[in-house]
């Protein structure tokens, strides 16, 4: 199983970068897919999620409206669209799959099965 994350870089506020997520070694269509990000100090947190269909997403409050999480499981990859980026949004970003029936979504990192090994994003003032 890998989760192979990439697109990370440096940004100025008010940019934009998307990040992927390619999968291997699993049936992606299974398996809700999320974005997570940890800043320097601080605890893992939830970014986004969307259900195995891509019917159903959701966000964190803190970037609703301005990143967008997709999904292609013909291609085995998932992306996190992010425009209108601002300095607190610099942290390694996490992509991670949970494996789930139908539409279920978690924002609990407790819960995902896979874990990917990070893309860091800086955004600078």
């Amino acid at each position: 199983v890998q989760l192979q994350a990439s697109g990370g870089g440096l940004v100025q506020a008010g940019g934009s970068l998307r990040l992927s997520c390619v999968v291997s070694g699993f049936t992606l269509g299974n398996f809700a897919m999320g974005w997570f990000r940890q800043a320097p100090g601080k605890e893992r947190e939830f970014v986004a999620v969307i259900s195995r269909s891509g019917g159903r997403s959701i966000y964190a409050e803190s970037v609703k409206g301005r990143f967008t999480i997709s999904r292609d499981n013909a291609k085995n990859t998932v992306a996190l669209q992010m425009d209108s980026l601002k300095p607190e949004d610099t942290a390694v970003y996490y992509c991670a799959a949970d494996l789930k029936l139908g539409e279920l979504v978690t924002t609990s990192p407790r819960e995902y099965d896979y874990w990917g090994q990070g893309t860091l994003v800086t955004v600078s003032s």
